[in-house]
């Protein structure tokens, strides 16, 4: 048992301190809106009034926000992380945001004597649930020892990928594939369809075939009926392609998958779709080829 800190009770977060709790950890949660965390309180987790009390009350602080500008919301100022960190504490941050960004806060965490690691996770609700989500580190090497043990405990695949950031590049890296094969993975659909083969003849096919990735595998499914709540919406989807074409830049890789699937999520927040899961691509390029969901 471990006594723990989670900031960022969303849909991912939220989950992610379910599953620590159902571990035996002790668990001392905040989150911007506390209806979102009543739940984990009525499981056991206890509730913090800021991220300075958590870091205060916490020996491991993870957290999971939506980029970087919450990052800094929930690190600085006089209710932030920092202003609650002892020497000798450790800040996880699970959040998939700016390698340089997140650079700067591990800074700032080391200069109040704690250590900081970036560890993005890779799958979605239902991976976690299943116990098959895995887990990327970027830090020094002693700190990612010492917490691996808890990094266990979120999923069975854990890997030290080199210096703070290097996770996080990771984490962009893997995700930009996500968008990437959705869009292929709409137009095998409408392609059969509009030929005359049934849409979900076609999924059935598409999910069972060598084309079939996990992530296809889970949400191929939604281009026939979408998720009641977003289990990644648009706004993030694109976040993280913005983040990689950004890194791209930096390091002369051209970007051409994902510089036209992240002209399609631009396409669902034109249509009103920015709150879907970015699944809705489908809905995209269904319109365009003059088909309806």
């Amino acid at each position: 048992m471990a006594n723990l800190g989670f900031i960022g009770l969303g849909v991912m977060g939220s989950e992610l301190v379910n599953r620590l709790l159902s571990k035996g950890h002790s668990v001392l949660g905040y989150n911007r809106t506390r209806s979102k965390g009543e739940w984990l309180v009525k499981k056991g987790m206890k509730w913090a009034d800021s991220p300075r009390a958590v870091a205060a009350g916490s020996d491991v602080i993870f957290s999971m926000v939506t980029n970087s500008a919450a990052l800094a919301a929930i690190t600085e100022g006089p209710d932030g992380i920092l202003a609650g960190l002892n020497p000798g504490k450790i800040f996880a941050d699970i959040s998939t945001v700016s390698p340089a960004f997140s650079r700067e806060v591990a800074a700032k965490v080391r200069a109040k004597g704690g250590d900081m690691v970036d560890c993005p996770v890779s799958g979605s609700v239902i991976t976690l649930q299943e116990g098959k989500l895995s887990v990327m580190v970027g830090g020094r090497l002693e700190t990612f020892e010492k917490i691996k043990p808890l990094l266990l405990d979120i999923g069975p695949k854990v890997t030290y990928v080199g210096d703070n950031g290097l996770a996080l590049v990771m984490k962009i890296g893997t995700n930009l594939s996500l968008a990437v094969q959705m869009l292929a993975f709409s137009e095998g659909v409408l392609l059969a369809e509009k030929s005359g083969i049934k849409r979900e003849v076609a999924v059935d096919v598409l999910i069972n075939s060598a084309v079939a990735s996990p992530m296809i595998k889970y949400r191929g499914p939604f281009v026939l009926q979408l998720p009641p709540e977003a289990w990644f919406n648009v706004n993030m989807m694109q976040k993280d392609m913005l983040l990689a074409l950004e890194l791209g830049r930096q390091v002369d890789v051209p970007m051409p998958t994902t510089a036209i699937s992240n002209e399609f999520l631009t396409a669902a927040r034109g249509m009103g779709l920015v709150e879907q899961d970015f699944a809705v691509v489908f809905d995209v390029l269904a319109h365009m080829s003059g088909v309806k969901r």
